[in-house]
Order: C-alpha cells, then structure tokens, then sequence
C-alpha cells in the first residue's frame, strides 16, 4: 500500500495557478492509478484528474479539462497537479489517492471508501 502525501495548496486570486504535489513513499508507483480528488464545503469529494502509472493515460473531469495537467515523475515517486487558470468553484480541499490496477475512468469516477489522507487546500478568490 502507498502512502501518500499532499502538498502545495494555498491562497490564489481568480486566474492564478497552483501546483499540487503528492509524494509516495512505500512501493513503486508501477501499476497504480493515481488520482487527484477535491471536496468542497458541503459537497461530496469528486475525481478531479487520474493517471494510470504504467501507461501514462489520464482522466479529467471536465470543469478543469485545459486547465489542469496531472503528470508523474518516476524518479521522484511524485504526482502532480498542476492547475492553471484557477477559478473560485475550484475551492477545496484537495487529495490524493492510489488504487493498484485500477483504470483512470474507475480511478476518477467510482466512489472510495478510503483510506484518505489530510489534504491540502486551495483557496480561490475571485
């Protein structure tokens, strides 16, 4: 099981960008789906962008599709965020998460349970 770590969140101004990192330690990330997922006050989380590491497919959903890219980094064991043209509705907490074996469509669309870890928040002010 990977243990993750998120970082890189913070404060932006409409428009801005932010980049979210998120660090695994344990096991390659060989195989896995790695996702990014986002839970706004009173809302439920949603899948936000997914990679699947083996292949390099990825999943958006589309209220960020040209403007979020997720990439990896083999070497680094790290997952990125990067998020430009940041909008207020983009406001959350953001995790991530990983699944051995999953697609990106499963990753990004099916529920989980868990387990989850504290995230990291963005702010987006208009």
């Amino acid at each position: 099981q990977l243990q993750l770590v998120e970082s890189g969140g913070g404060s932006v101004q409409s428009g801005g960008s932010l980049r979210l990192s998120c660090a695994a330690s344990g096991p390659s990330l060989d195989y896995y789906a790695i996702g990014w997922f986002r839970q706004a006050p009173g809302k439920e989380r949603e899948g936000v962008s997914c990679i699947t590491t083996s292949d390099g497919k990825t999943y958006y959903v589309d209220s960020v599709k040209g403007r979020f890219t997720i990439s990896r980094d083999g070497a680094k064991n790290t997952v990125y965020l990067q998020m430009n043209n940041l909008q207020p509705e983009d406001t959350g907490v953001y995790y991530c998460a990983s699944e051995f074996l999953w697609s990106v469509q499963r990753m990004c669309t099916v529920p989980r349970t868990g387990p989850w870890g504290q995230g990291t928040q963005v702010t987006v002010s208009s």
